[in-house]
């Protein structure tokens, strides 16, 4: 734990984390309850709407906000951002008070959260070369993993029991005091988050040349993100098909044993972010992340074990515990190897790119599963992860520095409060 309590105390870090977490839980609240809503109005018909509502606008929005993040200082980004989609979601609620939701404003609310969600997405891990050492870089990134992994479970769970106590236009209004939240954290941070070539500028510098070519040319870059693309559709296979057909067809325990499935696939992501943050497995590699992989590829194939319970949970166990350091490492290597001043369009770029595939696996699995072939499913997951795995495990794609475009990472601080 010393890596993490050194990472934590640092400071402005340590704030900007813990605001980010709170609105991630925050988020995860906010679909259930906007679908909670949309069912009491107008039925299942209108789901398929929001969730196209959620999630098409990322597109968009990952190209329109990388520029911004390497224009303009994160935190004027990020703190506009949560006070205007604090503003969005409390629409809601206020709305119930006044008298009725009127029936398009969920649909405008989730279109909001899809358009800006790389702003977070993107930004977060933007920000972190510029407020850790490069030593501390895994176990910066290992947090924001488990920031990820912790409010995939808490959130959905708290909004479950909130919406039959507090009804779900109250559940929107915590995540608008999430929002606040993170917002006067990101506030608090001292250390300026400007752009590294403007920076430069300031202090008489001349800023490196780099540009997107560079990096879409570098061969490591390319290779775990088509690595990770692949192994995304693998588990949108998992979690949005076949852990639902497993609990209904299979398992037969229907929701509550597919949030076993979930919770035990979240806490997988948690120990694995843990232990690849603590620095013990040694410093990120290509080999490393497609070893991984590869691992995780194979415990894909656990959804066999049907109808054994026990074997099916501990396979998605397995899928969490090995993917989470390959989020962890792969999102370090990539801080030190693309040049500072393009962090913010490329970690846009690349998360909508990567995120962008997991619904591909639903399209693939769920005509498998509708005639009922599970080992198909299974060997197509399988394969669609382990294959790329391989592929990083055994070719020469460059393990060593980073490219000479690439500015280098923020040396050791101590802590200035």
């Amino acid at each position: 734990m010393n890596a993490y309590w050194r990472v934590l105390r640092s400071g402005d870090f340590g704030r900007l984390w813990l605001g980010a977490s709170v609105s991630l839980l925050g988020d995860g609240m906010t679909f259930l309850a906007l679908a909670w809503l949309v069912l009491d109005e107008g039925g299942t018909g209108r789901l398929g709407l929001l969730g196209v509502c959620f999630t098409a606008p990322v597109v968009v929005g990952g190209l329109l906000v990388g520029p911004l993040l390497d224009r303009f200082d994160k935190r004027t980004l990020l703190i506009a951002d949560s006070v205007f989609r604090a503003a969005c979601v409390a629409s809601v609620p206020l709305a119930a008070a006044a008298g009725g939701v009127p029936v398009w404003l969920p649909f405008l609310v989730a279109a909001v959260y899809g358009l800006l969600k790389m702003v977070p997405l993107a930004g977060f891990p933007a920000a972190i070369p510029q407020l850790v050492g490069d030593r501390d870089l895994d176990t910066a990134n290992a947090l924001e993993s488990l920031s990820f992994s912790v409010a995939t479970v808490v959130g959905p769970a708290a909004a479950g029991v909130l919406v039959g106590a507090i009804g779900a236009p109250q559940v929107l209004l915590v995540d608008a005091a999430s929002y606040l939240v993170f917002a006067a954290l990101v506030a608090t941070v001292r250390r300026p988050l400007s752009p590294p070539s403007r920076a430069g500028r300031q202090a008489g510098k001349q800023a490196p040349k780099a540009s997107l070519k560079g990096v879409a040319r570098d061969r490591v870059i390319v290779s775990t993100t088509v690595a990770f693309m692949l192994f995304n559709i693998a588990d949108g296979m998992l979690i949005l098909v076949v852990g639902p057909w497993l609990a209904k067809n299979e398992l037969h325990g229907g929701a509550s044993v597919l949030g076993a499935l979930t919770a035990a696939l979240a806490a997988g992501e948690v120990l694995g972010a843990a232990v690849a943050g603590g620095g013990r497995l040694g410093p990120a590699s290509v080999r490393l992340i497609g070893l991984v992989q590869t691992g995780a590829a194979l415990a894909f194939l656990g959804v066999l074990g049907a109808p054994r319970e026990l074997v099916v949970g501990a396979g998605f166990f397995a899928v969490g515990l090995l993917s989470a350091p390959m989020t962890v490492w792969a999102q370090s290597l990539r801080m030190r190897r693309i040049p500072p001043e393009l962090h913010g369009r490329a970690f846009a770029g690349l998360r909508t790119l990567m995120t962008g595939t997991a619904p591909l696996g639903a399209v693939i699995a769920a005509p498998l599963l509708a005639g009922g072939n599970l080992t198909a499913a299974a060997v197509t997951m399988a394969c669609c992860a382990g294959l790329p795995g391989l592929y990083l495990l055994l070719s020469s794609t460059g393990e060593g520095s980073a490219p000479a475009a690439a500015a280098g990472p923020v040396p050791e601080r101590a802590d200035t409060r």
